[in-house]
């Protein structure tokens, strides 16, 4: 009996880890139209679209494509506004290394890499997380890098008004290591500022060492 119930609790324990449940909301009428266009697509590029492996397919690309492309659906600026402080620090605030995938609205391949925020208060604050939500939020649209990098900025700038704000994004693109010129490492690199990273060449300096150092 004792076995039984500590294998039970066992089996317990693994279907409710953290709660978990399988997210899989999706616009019906949209996911549905995408399905079908993704399986004129494959009829084309494969000559057996309907093996056992390609069968569902179609649906798994609709759905892959709904939630790589959800940003949309969010609002950066009222992530920011949803936690919004008044504080007084007037130093630097960064939160670097944010991890992001985004993909490149000329070919529809992934970009992926880190981005780097500063922002130096002038009466508010915001939780560190909404940077990197706000990061996530425009990364997960069709996207250019470089207007990826403004958005980032313009959204913090204009939400919060600091005294300035500094963006720095390192990406490698899949459309130049698998198709094109196939260069394997090349890392694009864009940066944008406001305020005083854009006037003051010491504050952007300590912002590019503080995103640079190794300080954990």
């Amino acid at each position: 009996m004792k076995s039984r119930s500590v294998k039970k609790k066992k089996q317990d324990f693994f279907n409710n880890v953290d709660n978990y449940q399988r997210a899989d909301i999706y616009n019906k009428a949209k996911t549905k139209k995408l399905e079908q266009l993704y399986a004129e697509i494959l009829q084309l590029l494969e000559k057996n679209p309907e093996r056992e492996g390609l069968r569902k397919t179609p649906l798994r690309i609709a759905k892959a494509m709904m939630f790589m492309t959800q940003g949309y659906e969010m609002d950066p600026a009222n992530i920011i506004r949803s936690a919004m402080f008044k504080e007084n620090y007037s130093q630097m605030v960064v939160v670097k290394d944010i991890e992001i995938f985004s993909m490149c609205e000329h070919h529809m391949l992934p970009f992926l890499g880190k981005v780097h925020v500063a922002y130096i208060p002038n009466g508010y604050i915001t939780g560190l997380s909404k940077i990197a939500r706000v990061a996530e939020a425009y990364a997960r649209r069709l996207q250019l890098q470089e207007r990826l990098t403004l958005e980032i900025r313009d959204c913090i700038n204009n939400t919060l008004k600091p005294v300035g704000v500094a963006v720095v994004i390192e990406a490698l693109h899949m459309c130049m290591t698998m198709r094109g010129v196939e260069k394997q490492t090349s890392v694009t690199t864009t940066s944008a500022f406001t305020g005083e990273f854009l006037k003051n060449q010491a504050t952007r300096e300590e912002f590019f060492h503080l995103i640079s150092a190794k300080l954990h």
